[in-house]
């Protein structure tokens, strides 16, 4: 807590090791490691959940029964088609804005078209949330399409699941099911990762009973910095230049000489092992193996292990989910859309819980400007 005194207190710098609320959502153990989300293992989630489950457990607590599941899954359909005016910016956007930006804007848009959006709390969160959870890869599948010139694939109905619609607008065919299985476990792993930069970002926001959209936009401009989610397409750069599995111990060597920092790995929270990567490593290893094309994991498996070697550093998230993105069609400056699509039901819980129980957050500062200053009358 801060001090009375004008904040002369102890600086924890970046608030690294403060804990600032309670919370129900998420717990991380970066010394075990463990991601538990409502109380529920990482690795089970991402493994017997797809991403309408994921949402339902992040909103409501709970794991879905096969009726409010179906209930779920009819209502997001119902959503997923963008109002006139948002298809009209994403398509009158200039190319060369960033990915983030146009994603950040379309948010903006879609709030100021719900009639609901001061809507404070409760009901109205999930409300606006399901709209956003259906909407956003409805926007980023658009931003694919526009940036390779091609007009955008209207989404399905209920009977295409979340992932699977996601795909289909993105390529306009049809996913094969170990590519859109594959993309289903990684929007569950994104979906909720605790009290990261962009949910504090939301957290803060509604602190000051600020409204939803408010919120998730300020969470999107947090998470498009490249110490947060916008790292990834840096993830992916790396894997693109070293080019061969060969390649990798030299490159790794190299950069470790010339004190470079390599994107992928390392983490400010897990010191032995994301476990987030741990499931991405093997998704990666599976698509590989449908693809018959094992070149980016064999590279990006070839430069972990010489970074255990020499380093003992770990990769993050980020590493493994950048390749299963990138065979999935999805091009590298719009891999933190991706993420920020599936974040946005983690940041709903989030909102809802600041809602509940809210006070507004305030640090201080410590001060260490000059003072007693004085104006000269005469100057």
């Amino acid at each position: 807590m801060a001090p009375s005194d004008g904040g002369s207190g102890e600086v924890a710098h970046g608030l690294e090791g403060v804990v600032a609320f309670e919370s129900a959502v998420a717990h991380i153990d970066g010394h075990a490691p463990e991601l538990s989300i409502r109380g529920y293992d990482i690795a089970d989630l991402a493994r017997s959940l797809g991403y309408e489950q994921m949402a339902h457990l992040l909103l409501f607590g709970s794991v879905p029964t096969d009726g409010e599941l179906s209930d779920l899954r009819a209502e997001l359909a119902a959503l997923r088609p963008l109002p006139d005016p948002v298809m009209d910016m994403l398509i009158s956007a200039p190319r060369t804005a960033h990915p983030m930006s146009v994603l950040r804007t379309a948010v903006s848009m879609l709030g100021v078209l719900d009639p609901a959006a001061e809507e404070r709390g409760g009901d109205g969160v999930i409300r606006a949330a399901k709209g956003l959870i259906a909407r956003l890869p409805t926007v980023v599948a658009a931003q694919v399409r526009l940036g390779e010139g091609l007009s955008p694939v209207p989404p399905r109905g209920p009977e295409a699941g979340h992932a699977e619609n996601y795909l289909h607008m993105v390529s306009g065919g049809e996913p094969p099911e170990p590519m859109a299985r594959a993309f289903d476990a990684a929007l569950v792993l994104y979906a909720e990762h605790e009290t990261n930069a962009s949910t504090f970002a939301c957290r803060v926001v509604v602190g000051t009973l600020s409204d939803y959209y408010s919120a998730v936009v300020a969470g999107i401009g947090a998470i498009k910095g490249p110490l947060h989610g916008g790292a990834i397409d840096d993830a992916m750069r790396l894997l693109l230049e070293i080019g061969s599995p060969g390649r990798a111990r030299g490159y790794v060597d190299e950069a470790l000489a010339a004190r470079r920092r390599l994107p992928g790995f390392g983490h400010r929270v897990y010191r032995a092992g994301d476990p987030r990567a741990t499931e991405l490593r093997e998704m990666a290893r599976r698509m590989a193996e449908a693809l018959d094309d094992a070149t980016w994991f064999d590279i990006a498996e070839a430069a972990e292990r010489r970074m255990a070697q020499t380093k003992g550093i770990i990769p993050n998230v980020d590493y493994y989910a950048a390749p299963v993105l990138y065979q999935l069609g999805f091009p590298l400056r719009l891999m933190t859309n991706v993420v920020a699509s599936a974040r946005v039901a983690g940041w709903s819980a989030h909102i809802s819980e600041q809602y509940a129980g809210n006070r507004l957050i305030r640090p201080r500062a410590r001060y260490v400007g000059e003072r007693g200053r004085r104006l000269d009358a005469a100057d």
